[in-house]
């Protein structure tokens, strides 16, 4: 097994179209050129890489790593962004021109991910549109979206969740490589704020250790998460454990590993930041992202 910083330096190496350098390496990583260096001895030395490219051993280091899935939870209603949601489901909400969730299924499909499932509830014939572009979709039911949160679509897709994201379906993503081709560890993005009003991850070398909703000094939490094989398998069980306690429908899935069942999780943070996303969750916020939607 390869070591995170190993993990890094060769799937950076992998990604890259072109020989990197050891600063090019640097940038991509976060790590000094001097960590950079010598990671790149311990995978010559491995013969994991050959003169800076990477070697079919490397590939088959890597294989464990590769992404398989990525899950978005588009089965709720978007009240906050009513009138427009009376019609259309947030997540096919058009920005110039531009569907929410394009750009995160461009995004996967971009790094090879083509096993993309959609948990749909709301209006959930309209996101059959989406085939036209994307014929390799596939939609996974939620009769119970109006009836709790989002947990119940957790539960549709509990026997899903191995090398997978999972993703909530109203993000415009401007920075596609927030969706990796590898991850090492299970993990959630965040970025790095002073005061949040949402959900807010602490955080203490890179491991989360805490969430609240607001906090200060922390990570507001992102809707992209990622699972390993061995958590996704632990994870299904838990939303199942979770959805059945009482008043388990009315939770938040994200509440599973992050609350209720925190010590069963080493999960990862990973940084991100706002110039990353937009996320659109009132009319004003609509308006300002695209002035077509202002009533004159």
């Amino acid at each position: 097994m390869i070591s995170e910083k190993e993990f890094e330096v060769l799937s950076a190496i992998e990604i890259s179209k072109e020989k990197l350098s050891q600063r090019e390496i640097s940038r991509e990583t976060g790590y000094s050129v001097g960590t950079v260096n010598s990671t790149l001895m311990t995978l010559s030395e491995n013969k994991l890489i050959e003169n800076s490219v990477i070697t079919q051993k490397g590939l088959d280091e890597l294989s464990p790593y590769r992404v398989k899935r990525i899950i978005f939870i588009a089965a709720g209603f978007g009240s906050r962004l009513v009138p427009i949601t009376l019609n259309t489901p947030k997540p096919l909400i058009r920005i110039k021109g531009q569907r929410i969730i394009d750009t995160m299924i461009d995004a996967a499909l971009e790094v090879g991910i083509e096993d993309i499932i959609i948990v749909r509830g709301y209006l959930s014939e309209q996101f059959d549109s989406l085939l036209y572009k994307y014929p390799m979709i596939k939609f996974v039911e939620n009769p119970s979206y109006n009836e709790g949160n989002n947990i119940s679509s957790a539960m549709c897709v509990r026997y899903m969740i191995d090398n997978t994201y999972i993703c909530e379906a109203d993000l415009l993503l401007k920075n596609k490589s927030l969706i990796k081709k590898y991850q090492y560890r299970s993990n959630y993005c965040g970025v790095k704020c002073d005061v949040t009003d949402d959900w807010c991850l602490s955080v203490s070398k890179n491991r989360i250790t805490g969430v609240s909703v607001g906090g200060t000094n922390g990570y507001r939490m992102l809707g992209i998460s990622y699972w390993n094989q061995k958590d996704g398998k632990h994870l299904s069980d838990c939303i199942e454990k979770a959805y059945q306690m009482p008043g388990g429908k009315e939770r938040y899935w994200d509440s599973v590993p992050l609350t209720i069942f925190s010590d069963d999780f080493d999960l990862g943070l990973r940084e991100c930041k706002f110039e990353d996303f937009d996320e659109i969750d009132t009319y004003n916020e609509l308006v300002k992202l695209d002035p077509s939607y202002k009533v004159m």
